[in-house]
């Protein structure tokens, strides 16, 4: 046998256990809010190892990490730094158009449907119209996370498309807690804030701070806040780990519809949160709020943004840039 080929097996053998071993497997990043309970309760009751099990994989490991903003998110998984990454449904689809045909990022299930509010400390500021170049906008990553997405289709719908990031220069990049302090606090050049549960909740407490409009105001209706997303390879190659992620998500997601209530303790416990159980249990509860994995309303995000030049690639329909596993449930 040539000297180079009995090299290149030998290596390859060498290598088959490690890629085998890649089951089993998996780093997992979330942001803040409430819309990240289904993992919570995935983290607390070990659903993915429960589900692994089951499928044949002994101690999976998990690693949970928390990141705020949809930038970060996504260069961490083009990076292999993470496997999957979670965020709203623009940051995603904005990586699923990027990706075709090469790294195919695509969704792995909702995370839920719930309104954010775009809130304002300013007694002036009544309407969108009102906002200036006097306010600041707070999201979580200005320009092209989910809140500055949803601002974008709105603002096109009121002033035409060419001026649909009219908001975007006076938007800056802040976490929720930070943003939600600082509106509360006044003072500071942020006089808005694109808000999500539970923060949105804490602001209107405060008599200053008003509600300008819904994200379901903007589309129609209940919508898909968040998802997670990960790469082709990484549902190709750990088909187990993947299906045990899945399954671990829908139970979640049945956990928390059977007794919100404990839920809500699952959210303090999970992140540390000082937030009274009875305030954190009417978020859970809240007729708005839906915490279910089938997307809603994703595929209106898919049409306008490649409408507004933002995806270059055009969706037939959400199950284009959802895994297959999603296909099972409703969405749209």
């Amino acid at each position: 046998m040539n000297h180079r080929i009995r090299n290149t097996l030998l290596a390859a053998a060498l290598l088959a256990p490690a890629l085998a071993q890649a089951e089993g497997s998996i780093s997992i990043a979330q942001q803040f809010g409430i819309g990240y309970l289904i993992l919570d309760v995935v983290k607390e009751q070990k659903l993915i190892e429960k589900h692994g099990k089951a499928l044949g994989l002994d101690n999976v490991e998990v690693d949970w990490r928390t990141i705020s903003g949809a930038t970060a998110m996504n260069e961490a998984l083009l990076a292999n730094a993470l496997d999957v990454v979670s965020a709203g449904v623009p940051p995603m689809l904005t990586v699923w158009d990027r990706t075709r045909g090469k790294q195919n990022v695509k969704a792995i299930a909702s995370l839920g449907s719930m309104p954010n509010y775009l809130l304002s400390n300013r007694a002036e500021v009544k309407t969108l119209d009102d906002l200036s170049d006097k306010d600041r906008i707070a999201v979580p990553a200005a320009g092209v996370g989910f809140q500055s997405r949803t601002l974008q289709i709105e603002t096109a719908k009121r002033y035409g498309n060419a001026d649909f990031q009219r908001f975007d220069k006076i938007s800056v990049s802040l976490p929720h807690p930070d943003a939600t302090a600082a509106l509360l606090a006044g003072g500071s050049e942020i006089s808005a804030h694109f808000s999500s549960p539970p923060f949105q909740y804490q602001a209107l407490e405060n008599p200053k701070v008003h509600k300008l409009i819904s994200s379901y105001d903007i589309l129609g209706g209940q919508a898909t806040f968040n998802v997670l997303y990960t790469t082709q390879k990484f549902h190709d190659e750990n088909p187990k780990t993947y299906k045990a992620f899945y399954d671990a998500l829908v139970e979640a997601s049945r956990i928390i519809k059977a007794d919100k209530a404990k839920a809500a303790q699952t959210y303090i416990d999970v992140e540390q949160s000082k937030l009274p159980l009875a305030f954190v249990q009417k978020i859970v509860e809240d007729p708005e709020i839906d915490f279910t994995v089938s997307p809603e309303r994703t595929f209106i995000y898919a049409e306008k943004l490649n409408e507004l030049g933002v995806l270059k690639n055009k969706a037939a329909s959400w199950k284009d840039y959802f895994f297959e596993e999603a296909h099972v449930n409703p969405g749209s």
